[in-house]
């Protein structure tokens, strides 16, 4: 059943007369040839969803993707087709805020569902509805502890992303708070430094693990000591590596936050992606933005409904705690699908996989003599190396073989001096990592 009419024959025989063409093969005539298929697609049976997809990319030479060995925040992850059948659906796609939220049973449903696999990765009690990303979901949970705590200073771990860094320093500016930094220490958080600044000033200490080198921060006792002060830790994380890394619970955190985009959703030039938030059952009321709760109806079956929805949308805006009042459903729906389809066990397989072949790459780099590695702290996927091979002489070298990574984060500070960023998910194959590898032993 078509949920659109479609044409009839009458209808294509007559657009195609007032257009002046014979058939609708010559509304393609402009296309080059160079680009059309013209012998079998010659499929092998065993091949996976993953490998299609790369076997008809590789047909023609005049559309070629790059290979990514990047990351900082957005990583080149598998999404399974049916994300696309599913979200591409007219329900969800067209759908608008649910003014009437009990007429939308279906997205407040997927909206719950998201919410709980959120909880089920943090392992705190509550999340909301999603955030606009992950950036700003940082930002909001820098004001939560503001609220929570009623201070108007936050600690910022130097090993958070700057990007992060630079979005809560802007909203933390215009709402009158101010920050300071906690340093980092051989690229991690440097627990002295926060015991010797936390004070009752500060309502919160922000912290990311992996952190932007890649490394995986260990925050044994930082949460004790954030509480000795009533003040709130707040850990933000890439969620996917939360199916196999300590859980912001776990490190004692009181707001958990990031950005969902490795849950799959499509890198798509940068964007859109969603923040994630989640709190302790009693930080709920502090919480922003929506939050999709069940019920039962009159004839005693599951209704799911938008609860404790006096919030930004309902009250004053002097008095709220926030002004996010909508969220990124459609791309909720996304992260939704994939972690449905891929459950703790298809999470803890991608993880697995990347760390192989971020590791392997890894010490291929080292091998070559051109790579050192001043930190030598754990890492999942991603890492950062040095070097004094000239930086745009590395990505140039790779964008002419179809690659994009090394990405020189001296552009991002001078601080970051040598420092070449790298990364490797689940998608990479032995042959597009030795291809890497082989590009850049030939540089000096």
């Amino acid at each position: 059943m078509f949920k659109y009419f479609p044409h009839t024959k009458e209808d294509i025989n007559k657009m195609l007369k007032d257009i002046n063409i014979s058939s609708i093969d010559e509304l393609f005539s402009q296309i080059s040839k160079n680009v059309l298929l013209k012998e079998d697609y010659n499929i092998k049976s065993e091949m996976s969803e993953l490998e299609i997809r790369e076997y008809f990319k590789n047909l023609s030479n005049e559309n070629q993707e790059l290979t990514i060995f990047s990351g900082l925040g957005l990583y080149d992850h598998y999404q399974p087709a049916i994300i696309d059948a599913i979200t591409s659906r007219q329900e969800f796609l067209t759908s608008y805020t649910p003014y009437q939220p009990e007429i939308s049973q279906g997205t407040l449903q997927y909206i719950f569902e998201y919410q709980s696999m959120i909880q089920a990765l943090t392992g705190l009690d509550v999340s909301n509805a999603s955030m606009y990303d992950g950036s700003t979901a940082s930002a909001e949970a820098c004001f939560m502890a503001c609220n929570i705590t009623r201070r108007k200073k936050v600690l910022i771990s130097e090993t958070v992303n700057p990007n992060t860094i630079n979005v809560i320093k802007t909203y933390l500016k215009f709402r009158g708070y101010d920050f300071e930094f906690i340093s980092s220490k051989n690229g991690v958080f440097d627990v002295e430094d926060f015991k010797n600044k936390m004070s009752k000033e500060y309502a919160s200490v922000i912290v990311q693990s992996p952190n932007f080198f890649g490394l995986i921060e260990d925050y044994t006792g930082v949460s004790e000591i954030a509480h000795e002060y009533k003040g709130l830790l707040i850990q933000n994380s890439d969620p996917s590596t939360l199916a196999v890394l300590k859980s912001p619970m776990e490190n004692g955190a009181d707001i958990a936050c990031g950005d969902c985009q490795s849950l799959g959703v499509p890198l798509a030039f940068g964007g859109p992606a969603l923040g994630y938030l989640a709190t302790l059952k009693k930080y709920v009321r502090k919480l922003p933005g929506r939050i999709a709760g069940y019920t039962t109806d009159s004839n005693g079956l599951r209704a799911y409904v938008l609860t404790l929805q006096a919030r930004e949308q309902h009250i004053r805006r002097s008095k709220a705690n926030s002004n996010i009042c909508s969220n990124q459903s459609l791309i909720a729906l996304y992260v939704t699908v994939y972690s449905a389809l891929m459950g703790k066990s298809g999470l803890e397989e991608v993880n697995k996989l990347s760390y192989q072949n971020a590791h392997y790459m890894y010490d291929k780099l080292l091998a070559t003599g051109k790579f050192y590695d001043n930190f030598k702290k754990p890492f999942l996927k991603e890492f950062t190396l040095e070097t004094t091979i000239s930086h745009d002489l590395i990505g140039e070298a790779l964008l002419e073989n179809n690659i994009f990574g090394g990405f020189s984060l001296e552009k991002i500070s001078d601080k970051y001096e040598n420092l070449i960023n790298f990364a490797a998910t689940e998608k990479r194959t032995k042959s597009e990592i030795d291809k890497l590898i082989k590009v850049l032993e030939g540089l000096s």
